[in-house]
C-alpha cells in the first residue's frame, strides 16, 4: 500500500497541503476495515455492528481519526487514486490539509476482488 500513500502524497503536494506520515495505528484500523469488507462482501463504512471508522481507529490506539476513503474492485494503486480524487467527498478527505497522517489497507476476498481503505489522522 506505499504506493497509494505515495500517490495520495503527490496529490496533496500538487494541490498545496503536507505530506502525511504513515500511522501504525491507522494502518491497522485500515487494514482491519479492508479485511471485513473482504470478507463479507459488505461495502460500507459502518459495520454490522455500528463501528464506524472512528471507533475502529481508537480500538487500534489512535485518538483523532479524520476520515476515511473506501474502495473496491480496481486493480492498482493509481486506478483507485483516480477514483477517489474524481469523487468530491474522497478527494476533500485526500486533500485536508489539517490532516497529518495516514493509514492503509487492501484485502482481497476470496474471488481476488481487492478491497482499499485509506484513514486519516489529525495527529
Amino acid at each position: 500500500m506505499s504506493q497509494v500513500v505515495t500517490m495520495t502524497n503527490q496529490q496533496r503536494s500538487a494541490n498545496g497541503c503536507g505530506q502525511l506520515a504513515v500511522d501504525q495505528e491507522l494502518t491497522v484500523a485500515s487494514v482491519r476495515q479492508s479485511n471485513y469488507m473482504a470478507r463479507t462482501g459488505r461495502f460500507s463504512h459502518v459495520w454490522n455492528d455500528g463501528t464506524t471508522f472512528v471507533g475502529r481507529s481508537h480500538q487500534a490506539g489512535y485518538a483523532q481519526p479524520s476520515g476515511e476513503n473506501i474502495a473496491w474492485g480496481y486493480r492498482t494503486a493509481s486506478e483507485v487514486i483516480r477514483a477517489w480524487m474524481a469523487s468530491p467527498r474522497h478527494r476533500a478527505n485526500m486533500l485536508n490539509c489539517g490532516a497529518h497522517s495516514i493509514g492503509t489497507g487492501v484485502a482481497y476476498a476470496a474471488n481476488g476482488v481487492p478491497y482499499y481503505t485509506q484513514v486519516f489522522g489529525w495527529e
